[in-house]
This record gives structure tokens, C-alpha cells and sequence, in this order.
């Protein structure tokens, strides 16, 4: 055991002298605030909504706040982007007449009070907002939101795509990924001295890509109910809709389609056995092209009005199609707070 005050020198990572991350051991953190303030600003300010569509100009002027945190983490080339931002921009508008003549100027603001990697696939809450509240105002806060909105949605997606490879760090990022590897080891041999078969190398290398980048989640609940009604309110879209406050439909055939928070989240029932068991194909609109995930939820009463859930959900990507790592963890953050949670305090099967 190393002196108090001195450590193992075998588990501690020095800096070079030369300031080398070797291997990137450790975390390799940036603030991306500032470079996330110059990314809206030079993507928003001064853009142009309308130039006379309708005889209504209007435009973005300037960036107004930036706030909140914004970084990268790098270890072992996996990028790691996490932020949370509020952004807010002021807009100008005019209205003009048949004749050219200025109705009213007015001016407003664009509010985006919660830009997260959490919602890294989902379009952020954009609120508009004018100071002249008369008609013609209104006219032109209307317009703004309307042609205005998919436009700043547009850059909102290209941040989130730049961060999730790197943002500040990219250029470094990718310099690394072109410098040259070094020579591939010899090839394995076994006790007489042959090379092992490449056949039999290749199919272990195949199963073991199929294992990697796929994540499990196990829980188990307890609920004060019987299981048929917690049947009745997984499998009843009006009952979804209730406890999570968004749309879903919900099909109760085998075979059948699911869509649940507004959308995200869409899927095909593969099992259903009422009271007892549910099992569905689950996919959310931020994973890569081609992914489903497996989605089993067994239900068992051990005594009259006391229902246990397990949910068992297989076949989570690690990353999204932005590049966040954080997948499986939101996806289980949403079974409890989102679901579950919801069902007791709605419902009042607390236990």
C-alpha cells in the first residue's frame, strides 16, 4: 500500500511534458458556452424570415443570451456532448400597404427556454412573443412563427448534430482519425505453431459485433392494483394520454401499431396476453435508420390488489443518430419518471 499523500504510481496518469493525452486515459473536457454563443450568432443573427411575402418583412436582428452550460468530453475517441442551454434572439418586423406605405414596425422576441442532449432528438419549445399586441402585431408575430419557427429548428438540429461530433474539438478529432496505425500484429498460432482458422476468427469476431453497442433494461415495480387494470391502462391510449399529457394510439391487436408521446416513441405489438403479459417493438425517432428495441412488460399479482411489473427492455442502441451516449440511461429515466411514476401519482397505485 502506497504512504498517504503519495499513491501508486501504477494507477496514477501524469502529464507528458509535452501535454500528450496518451491514449486519452483521462477525460479530455471542453466548455463549448462560448463556442455555442458564436454558433447561434452566426447562424441566426440577421437571418431573413420574409422579404415581402405577403407585404410583411421580417428577420431575425441578433442573438440576445446564450446561457446555461455546454461542454465535450473525449475518452478514447468517444465523444460525449452534453449541454443545456436557454437561447433567446430578437426579431423585427414590418407590414406594408398595397401602396408601399409602412403600416407598423414592431418588434419581439424568440425565446428557447430548454435546448438539451437529453432531447437531443426531439424539436425544442419555441416561443414568440411581439410589443405591440394590436392586429397588425399579431399579424406579424402570426407570420413569424409560421415561417420563422422551421427555420430556427433547421440551425437548432445542425447545433445538435455539430456538437455530437465534437464541436470545437472536430477538426482535432478528425486529424486523429486519419494519423497513420501502426503494424497489425502477428497472426495468432496455436500450441503445434499453425495459424488458428480464419474461419473460426472471423465468426467470433461477427459475434461479438452483434453483442457491442446494445444496451438492457431490467426493472421491477410494485403497484397497489390489480394486474388487469394495469393491463387496461398500459394498453388504453385515452388512459396514456391521461398520465403523460401527450398524444398516443395505441392498437390492441397482435400486429397492431403503437405511437406514444406525441410520436417519439412508435412500435408494433408482438405479444399480448390480457393481464398477464405485453410485448412490443419499440422505437424512438432519435435512434439511427433500421433499430428496434424489444419491449417486455410481464405482469404478476402475488395477492389480491398487489401487482408486480417487469419490464424487461432489450436491444437499446448506445448511441442515438446524433452521436449521444446517454440512450439507455434516458430510456430507463423515462420508464420511472415518465411512466411508472406517473401511473402511481395519477392513478393512485402507490404503494
Amino acid at each position: 500500500m502506497a504512504k498517504f499523500g503519495e499513491g501508486d504510481k501504477r494507477w496514477i496518469v501524469e502529464e507528458r511534458s509535452d501535454g500528450t493525452n496518451v491514449h486519452n486515459w483521462h477525460w479530455a473536457e471542453t466548455n463549448c458556452l462560448e463556442w455555442s454563443r458564436s454558433f447561434f450568432n452566426k447562424h441566426l443573427s440577421g437571418a431573413v424570415v420574409l422579404a415581402g411575402e405577403g407585404n410583411l418583412f421580417l428577420k431575425i436582428k441578433r442573438i440576445e443570451k446564450v446561457d446555461g452550460e455546454a461542454y465535450v468530453n473525449v475518452r478514447k475517441g468517444k465523444i460525449i456532448p452534453g449541454y443545456e442551454l436557454s437561447v433567446s434572439a430578437s426579431w423585427e418586423g414590418e407590414a406594408k400597404d398595397s401602396e408601399e406605405k409602412t403600416l407598423l414596425k414592431a418588434e419581439g422576441l424568440v425565446e428557447m427556454p430548454y435546448i438539451s442532449d437529453e432531447n437531443a432528438g426531439e424539436d425544442p419549445e419555441i416561443r414568440f412573443s411581439v410589443k405591440d399586441e394590436g392586429p397588425i402585431g399579431k399579424t406579424l408575430k402570426e407570420a413569424m412563427a409560421a415561417k420563422g419557427k422551421p427555420l430556427i429548428l433547421e440551425k437548432v438540429r445542425v447545433y445538435v448534430e455539430s456538437m455530437a461530433k465534437g464541436g470545437p474539438c472536430k477538426d482535432e478529432l478528425e486529424a486523429k482519425k486519419v494519423a497513420p496505425k501502426s503494424a497489425a500484429p502477428a497472426a495468432k498460432k496455436d500450441s503445434g505453431g499453425y495459424p488458428v482458422a480464419a474461419a473460426e476468427k472471423k465468426k467470433k469476431k461477427k459475434e461479438k459485433e452483434e453483442k457491442k453497442g446494445f444496451k438492457t433494461i431490467a426493472l421491477t415495480e410494485k403497484f397497489n392494483c390489480r394486474a388487469k387494470d394495469m393491463y387496461e391502462i398500459l394498453m388504453d391510449e385515452n388512459r396514456w394520454k391521461g398520465f403523460t399529457q401527450s398524444n398516443a394510439k395505441i392498437s390492441r391487436e397482435v400486429g397492431g401499431q403503437i405511437s406514444v408521446f406525441d410520436g417519439s416513441v412508435t412500435g408494433t405489438n408482438l405479444e399480448l396476453e390480457e393481464g398477464k403479459l405485453i410485448v412490443q417493438k419499440w422505437r424512438f425517432g432519435s435512434w439511427p435508420d433500421g433499430l428496434d428495441s424489444t419491449v417486455k412488460l410481464t405482469l404478476e399479482e402475488p395477492e389480491p390488489g398487489v401487482t408486480i411489473v417487469k419490464l424487461i427492455h432489450t436491444d437499446i442502441p448506445e448511441e442515438d443518430r446524433y452521436g449521444n451516449a446517454t440512450v439507455a440511461e434516458n430510456t430507463e429515466r423515462g420508464w420511472r419518471d415518465l411512466i411508472f411514476q406517473r401511473i402511481r401519482a395519477v392513478f393512485g397505485f402507490g404503494i
